[in-house]
């Protein structure tokens, strides 16, 4: 692998595993103790589900961040964007380590609270695309789905980070001193991990793919051209591609959450189990996922995007039933298998997407088609999954319902799928669309010499 691209993968990696971390530190604290601290007055489930409703907002601003990072993006540059989306992110965590609780602020603790969410997702709505075509654009067509789903392995590494902390305090901290002040110290750590993260992402270069469609953009605007806004232009052009790209992330984003987030709350507030027992579970699971993404990714430039896909939605639509199971067992090891296995079907989806996403847009408005895709599916998929899934619980009394919501989450990716195109082996060099990638050729020389 060239150096240039083996740095801009550990930047990428890097990065998007100080957003994951920053960001999935919110959805865990909102399912063991943001409940007893911002809404002490209701009963347990009941202030999980508003815990959850504050996480939900964030997703809310994903999409908001998708559109405005997107079109910046596609017009100044992956490299700037990712910058100022992971000081946004690193920023409004610390912040939240500093807000009071209920019992001192009264209502407005909350209010700000879902404040600084939405903050983090405006900011993580900007920093998955940019992330995922700084190394896309980089790498050639052969190895694409490989060297792309190193981004993709900042989630699993985020969200172990984020509970591995989490699982300290809770071991070395009574649970009366980590509701009064432990919990907060993970969020303040953000602000040291942001600084390692901007020192290595600003001395990455930009693509140079992207520098090449900038430099045709100014080439025909100085020569009289009318250079439409990527945004207009994305769903103008690639308007079914989006549509293919927010189906394709149902499954998989609905399953995570419920995966990585939810069975916090499930383990602790619905079987009665200990924190630490739940956390542990979901510590291995992310470790096993993130050995594996790579796998994955490697394994869809061989066979293709799609089966590599394909297997991950009808495996988590299958699992959806035995997650719930080992569960209810209330044994270790059957949790740790639940959560491990859920995971391994989720990586199937998740390492193949980087690539996928790139693939299906040229380079005027790559970064506002793939965000566009990912983010709005967010707001109906993971934005909305933990409460769904608190929510069922609380009126039914059993995972049932969980299990048929995650099924048919699966049945609508894999729907999506049938009438996705086939990517892999496809050229990023197009700018525009009518010259866009082709789904039955190689990579042109010039791109498989990057």
């Amino acid at each position: 692998m060239p150096r240039g691209l083996t740095k801009v993968v550990g930047a990428s990696l890097i990065g998007t595993t100080i957003e994951w971390y920053d960001y999935f530190l919110y959805g865990s604290a909102a399912a063991l103790v943001f409940g007893k601290v911002f809404f002490p007055k209701e009963d347990p489930l009941t202030g999980t589900l508003l815990s959850f409703l504050t996480y939900a907002i964030g997703f809310a601003a994903r999409p908001v961040g998708a559109l405005v990072f997107g079109h910046f993006g596609d017009r100044l540059g992956r490299k700037r964007l990712l910058v100022i989306s992971l000081l946004m992110m690193g920023v409004a965590t610390a912040l939240i380590g500093c807000v009071p609780g209920y019992n001192t602020l009264g209502v407005t603790a909350p209010i700000l609270l879902t404040g600084l969410r939405l903050i983090q997702g405006f900011a993580l709505g900007g920093e998955w695309g940019g992330a995922v075509l700084l190394v896309s654009e980089h790498g050639d067509a052969r190895r694409r789905g490989f060297w792309a789903s190193w981004p993709q392995g900042g989630a699993p590494l985020g969200n172990l980070l984020a509970v591995g902390v989490l699982s300290l305090m809770t071991t070395v901290q009574t649970d009366a001193s980590f509701v009064a002040w432990g919990w907060r110290i993970p969020f303040l750590l953000s602000a040291v991990l942001v600084g390692v993260g901007l020192w290595i992402r600003l001395g990455v270069d930009e693509s140079p793919l992207f520098k090449e469609a900038q430099r045709r953009a100014e080439a025909r605007t100085a020569e009289g051209g009318h250079e439409q806004p990527p945004l207009i232009a994305v769903l103008r052009q690639h308007w079914r591609d989006i549509l293919v790209a927010m189906g394709a992330r149902m499954a998989e984003n609905i399953s995570y959450y419920v995966i990585v987030t939810f069975v916090l709350a499930y383990c602790v507030d619905h079987l009665k189990l200990e924190k630490q027992t739940a956390l542990n579970a979901v510590l291995i699971g992310s470790a096993v996922q993130f050995c594996l993404i790579p796998l994955f990714g490697a394994l869809s430039d061989r066979v293709g995007r799609k089966p590599v896909y394909l297997v991950g939605a009808v495996g988590t639509g299958a699992w959806a039933w035995a997650f719930f199971a080992l569960l209810d067992t209330k044994s270790f090891p059957a949790l740790v298998l639940a959560v491990t296995v859920g995971l391994v079907f989720h990586s199937a989806m998740y390492a193949p997407q980087a690539a996928f996403f790139s693939e299906l847009f040229a380079t005027r408005m790559r970064f506002s088609g793939a965000s566009i895709g990912a983010q709005f599916a967010s707001v109906a998929a993971g934005a909305p999954a933990p409460l769904i899934a608190v929510a069922l619980l609380k009126d039914y009394g059993n995972s049932t319902p969980i299990s048929v919501y995650v099924t048919l989450a699966a049945v609508v990716t894999v729907v999506a799928l049938l009438f996705a195109r086939e990517t892999r082996g496809s050229s990023l060099d197009a700018v525009e669309t009518d010259a866009g990638p082709s789904t039955d050729r190689a990579a042109s020389p010039a791109s498989a010499a990057r």
